[in-house]
């Protein structure tokens, strides 16, 4: 070997050792930063997962700096080769790809003869409107629509920063329409098409609700019900009790969920903290939401934490630049009380140790105020993104067959 080709190999070798270290320097940073209550059931496990997903978002991070791919589309890379080798259906399952007015959705047909027609359900995946799939949520539709016989639509919408507001939720509502318009073909009841989600998902499938019930297509039924899990309700105030006590639980802290909302929403990060401290809400506008997000509208062993609130003016610039988030399309928990009468029986399931737990909890205070039936459930050990790994061996979470069992039981009321 002549010297030239040692120093050229001695050189990359250096480089990515350079890479190695700072890779393992910023997961280890990260991984400091985050806290695991004793109450979450396998907590080594929990430590591995986010180990391995904030690995993937700092090397996405470092290689996007580098100028040799997009963080985003190295992430969502990654989440689909977590997903391995496309299985084939289970016995009693038809599974097709398809496009409904021109969006991919998979449908999933139980293929067992039935006596009378099926319900229908609207699934819309989690992911921050950033990421998430339809393969990655293959496994969770699968056993929805096997466990209680429904047919299942999973939508893969527009995700952002590619396409904000209101793309991701145009495509939802286009692929229902088109499902209710053809809902005999696949031997279901067009009055029984329920919309769910979870997380991101969910707040799609609220945010579609309340669309339709004030825009409703005279050819076409209502939705249903809503089967909401985990979701991200409202962008008013990120320093609720939830949001404190869980601020640094994996897989979701506190500051992405605001990074979430903005990426979504218009994709300036430059206020990101702003809104995180409140001040993005003019002193009016907080008045009138306190009396839905006020932390006295929880029970009362939810409530620890909301001393730690934070008091601040709110920034009219910043104000500007957010206002579009307050709207009900992005933060139906801000809905007024005239549309989410309108609401279908919805049923809510939140978790213990998620920052996002009381949206769900206040959303499901304000519709019982209100009248509409709904159901509310709290997984003790959750924590958020639970049925991302549902289904995954090893990875699955006792939590997540627990919320299961809840979802296909109140699907099954439909």
């Amino acid at each position: 070997m002549d010297i030239g080709t040692a120093i050229l190999i001695i050189g990359v070798a250096a480089l990515v050792a350079a890479f190695c270290l700072l890779a393992i320097g910023l997961v280890f940073s990260e991984l400091m930063n985050s806290k695991i209550p004793p109450g979450i059931s396998h907590p080594g496990k929990l430590h591995f997962l986010h180990c391995f997903i904030v690995g993937i978002a700092v090397v996405g991070r470092i290689l996007e700096r580098l100028g040799l791919c997009n963080q985003v589309n190295f992430n969502r890379w990654c989440s689909d080769r977590m997903v391995g080798r496309k299985r084939p259906p289970p016995v009693g399952l038809r599974i097709k790809d398809s496009t409904f007015a021109g969006v991919p959705v998979r449908i999933y047909e139980p293929t067992a003869v039935s006596e009378r027609t099926r319900r229908g359900l609207m699934y819309f995946h989690g992911g921050g409107w950033v990421v998430g799939s339809i393969d990655l949520y293959d496994g969770v539709c699968r056993h929805i629509a096997k466990e209680s016989d429904t047919v299942v639509v999973s939508v893969g919408y527009r995700l952002a920063p590619e396409h904000r507001f209101p793309a991701g939720l145009d495509d939802c509502e286009l692929a229902t329409h088109h499902f209710l318009s053809v809902a005999a073909e696949f031997n279901v009841d067009p009055l029984r098409v329920a919309l769910g989600g979870d997380s991101a998902g969910g707040n799609l499938a609220a945010a579609l609700s309340q669309r339709l019930a004030t825009s409703p297509d005279g050819h076409l039924p209502s939705p249903c019900g809503l089967v909401l899990v985990y979701p991200a309700l409202q962008m008013a105030d990120f320093n609720l009790p939830s949001y404190w006590q869980n601020h640094a639980v994996p897989v979701l802290f506190r500051a992405r969920m605001a990074f979430y909302f903005l990426q979504y929403l218009n994709g300036d990060m430059s206020v990101c903290q702003d809104v995180l401290e409140g001040r993005h809400v003019p002193a009016e506008l907080k008045l009138h939401y306190s009396k839905w997000l006020d932390p006295s509208n929880l029970p009362p062993e939810f409530r620890d934490g909301a001393q730690n609130q934070v008091a601040t003016a709110h920034d009219g610039e910043v104000y500007h630049i957010v206002k579009g988030g307050l709207e009900p399309g992005i933060s139906p928990l801000l809905a007024p009380d005239d549309v989410l009468r309108l609401t279908p029986p919805t049923f809510i399931l939140t978790c213990q140790y998620d920052v996002l737990r009381d949206d769900g909890i206040l959303y499901w205070k304000r519709l019982q105020d209100l009248g509409v039936k709904v159901t509310w459930y709290n997984v003790p050990d959750g924590f958020h993104g639970i049925m991302n790994f549902f289904s995954k061996g090893w990875m699955s979470f006792p939590a997540g067959v627990k919320a299961m069992e809840q979802i296909v039981s109140y699907i099954k009321t439909l």
